[in-house]
């Protein structure tokens, strides 16, 4: 049985049954611009979180993500983000905001590119590796067409590989997603571990690509998760 014959609860991204198609893996560019948004300067709460988890000293993070913290704060030009309660980390390029949207676990954006953005998302699970969903090319290619786009979207996959760190196995896959006034190329990485499905997605309009594609895949390499 392929991929795409799979029912959603093996993936542990479901409603009802059904895929959540088009939420939660991806950030639209009208859910993160405008008065529909609300940055992280608008909560107080969250940003007090933020700055903590910014500048906290290394010996006070578990042994596990020392190296990861470390990492983070001497990439130039990037901030980095540790969520000790669902175990990853990653970095953003600086100057991004971070934005709260309704069924997404972070997002950050770029303030006057709005398709400019880093989007995370942690789902329970029952699988205890990605290898047990599928190959790269088989879970990217139901993700984008089951969850990573819309209807009304022409997708393509560019590429899927498969890459380890600490033993444990990530996929990371590029994309775009054609809308009728927009082009939107991203990048993607998927891991599962803690018991929980694990997604990073990224990306920008296309007329940027070239300009943005080395930050944005920094922002992919750097995602990490550690044992809660």
């Amino acid at each position: 049985m392929s991929l795409q014959q799979l029912p959603c609860t093996q993936l542990g991204i479901c409603t009802n049954g059904r895929f959540r198609k088009g939420v939660p893996f991806i950030v639209k560019a009208e859910q993160i611009s405008g008065g529909a948004s609300r940055s992280v300067e608008d909560k107080a709460g969250r940003r007090q979180m933020l700055a903590t988890g910014v500048t906290i000293a290394p010996w006070l993070l578990l042994s596990q993500q020392k190296t990861t913290a470390f990492a983070a704060e001497n990439v130039k030009g990037f901030l980095p983000v540790t969520d000790k309660k669902d175990g990853y980390s990653f970095i953003y390029p600086f100057g991004w905001q971070e934005v709260v949207v309704e069924g997404q676990d972070k997002v950050f954006k770029d303030v006057i590119e709005p398709l400019e953005n880093v989007s995370v998302n942690v789902f329970p699970t029952n699988k205890e590796n990605i290898r047990d969903i599928g190959s790269p090319q088989e879970v990217a290619e139901a993700l984008i067409k089951k969850v990573l786009s819309s209807p009304t979207q022409k997708t393509k996959l560019l590429t899927a590989a498969e890459h380890d760190v600490d033993g444990k196995a990530y996929y990371t896959f590029e994309f775009v997603a054609q809308a009728p006034n927009f082009t939107r190329h991203a990048l993607s990485t998927i891991t599962i571990g803690n018991g929980k499905f694990y997604t990073l997605t990224t990306g920008a309009n296309e007329r940027r690509w070239g300009k943005m594609k080395n930050k944005l895949n920094t922002v992919i390499d750097s995602f990490k998760i550690f044992n809660v």
